[in-house]
Parts: C-alpha cells; sequence; structure tokens
C-alpha cells in the first residue's frame, strides 16, 4: 500500500456499535418527519399518535362504561309472575255426568222417586231419591242423562238411603221444575265444571266439608238459567266436554 492510500484510510471513521445504533433512529425519525408511514394494504398515510398513560386510563374506563350498558340492555328483565287465579267455590262441588239406569215411586213416599243412577264408579249405580213425581212423569226418567251432585253426605228419606241429588231447573214459583239436559257426546262419569274448557277445576271438597261448611247453600242462590237457557253460576257457564248444559225449556230460571 502506498502513502496515499494510507493517508485515506486514516480519514476513515470507524463507528462503535451503540453510535450506529443512534445513528440509525436518527435516521428514522428524520424520516417519520418528512414523509409519513403508509399502509401496505392500502397505501395512504397512517397517522400514527402516542397515547400518553392518562388518555390510556381514560379509554379503558370508557370501554367498561360501554360494556355494563350493552350487557344491561342485552338482558331484559325477568317479568313478574302472573297471579295465580282465585280457586272458585262451586268447585267445590262435584257434579258428574250420570245415566238413571232405573226409577221407580217410593213405595213410601208418593211424591218421591227412587233412581239408580249410573256415574261411572266402580262400585255401581247410586241410589238417589228425588222429589220430582209431581213435575216429570215416570217414563221421561229411563235412560235420561242428568247432572248428579256427588259429594253431599247420604240421606235417609223415607227409610231408602239416597246417596246424591239430581240437579234440575225452575221458575220463579216454583210450578215448572225439569231436569237439566246434557250436550250429547258428554261421558258418563265425568266432572262437569264452570267458566271455560281450558279453566283449571280445583278438587271438590268431601260431604263432610261440603254439609259442614253449608257450600251447597252458599252456592245455590247463584246457580241460574240464562235468557238462552245456559245454566251458569253466577255468569259462568255449566260445561261437561261435549258443551254446555242447558235447561230444556226454562230461560232465567233458577237451579236446586
Amino acid at each position: 500500500m502506498n502513502a496515499a492510500m494510507r493517508a485515506t484510510a486514516c480519514k476513515v471513521t470507524v463507528l462503535t456499535s451503540r453510535q450506529c445504533s443512534n445513528s440509525v433512529r436518527s435516521s428514522l425519525a428524520r424520516c417519520s418527519a418528512k414523509a409519513p408511514a403508509k399502509s401496505f394494504c392500502s397505501g395512504k398515510p397512517i397517522q400514527l399518535q402516542r397515547l400518553s398513560t392518562t388518555s390510556i386510563a381514560t379509554r379503558q374506563q370508557q370501554f367498561r362504561k360501554l360494556s355494563c350498558t350493552s350487557s344491561s340492555e342485552a338482558v331484559p328483565e325477568a317479568a313478574a309472575p302472573e297471579a295465580e287465579a282465585e280457586p272458585l267455590l262451586v268447585d267445590k262441588l262435584d257434579i258428574r255426568v250420570g245415566k238413571i239406569v232405573k226409577a221407580w215411586v217410593h213405595p213410601d213416599a208418593d211424591s218421591l222417586y227412587v233412581e239408580e243412577v249410573d256415574c261411572g264408579e266402580e262400585d255401581g249405580p247410586r241410589t238417589i231419591c228425588s222429589g220430582l213425581v209431581k213435575y216429570v212423569p215416570e217414563a221421561e226418567l229411563q235412560d235420561r242423562m242428568v247432572a248428579v251432585l256427588c259429594n253431599l253426605k247420604p240421606r235417609n228419606m223415607r227409610g231408602i238411603k239416597s246417596n246424591g241429588m239430581l240437579l234440575a231447573a225452575s221458575d220463579e214459583a216454583h210450578e215448572t221444575v225439569e231436569l237439566l239436559s246434557i250436550p250429547e257426546g258428554a261421558a258418563i262419569g265425568e266432572r262437569i265444571k264452570f267458566g271455560t274448557q281450558d279453566a283449571v277445576q280445583q278438587d271438590p271438597g268431601s260431604p263432610n266439608q261440603v254439609q259442614k261448611k253449608k257450600i251447597f247453600e252458599a252456592i245455590a242462590p247463584d246457580l241460574n238459567t240464562s235468557a238462552e237457557k245456559v245454566v251458569r253460576w253466577k255468569d259462568l257457564a255449566m260445561l261437561t266436554s261435549a258443551g254446555e248444559v242447558k235447561a230444556q225449556t226454562l230461560a232465567n230460571g233458577k237451579v236446586s
């Protein structure tokens, strides 16, 4: 190597690794100041913003508030439970569809019939005494479908124990009395209800409860027939699975 080349080499500045790193950072800073960075996807300038510690904390709080608001809006409040319908007093009566299989005049009481009534029970037909001789011909009772009040305590009627009561409609003067008409298709033994077909019927009271609390006496004044001859308790229709129970001819009458 000649003298001229050695002089040139001596002028070359040797940079340490630390100086090189500082130099690179300074160069990058100058470049970014002159020309903003561009997105690889769009080629458009990207606006870079340095967030302070305070700004980051503020953004976090705003995000938490938005999250809580969204959660509360997404989950609706639980609806209040519907109040259960108050049980009907008339449900304490066990009224069933029955069929008279045999009827005759009471041997010791000219005003009474004795009927054997099939109510669909395992122990066979019930024996019932009713004071219908004056109002209903004996022939009309044979094989007739009837409404039977079943949860009454048995009563001794002139030597024959009566186990139930046939329900009938009457006018105000009680001069006309007729058995209730059961709609065709109703099943023997089915329980009759008041209200609507989908109404939940409460369990009936025991014969002792009905007698002790005088339940039938409390209900009877509100048993009636409508202008369309539908049997009702207050304004609730008497129903079987086949439809409404009606009086034969008596509108705006009483039922007992």
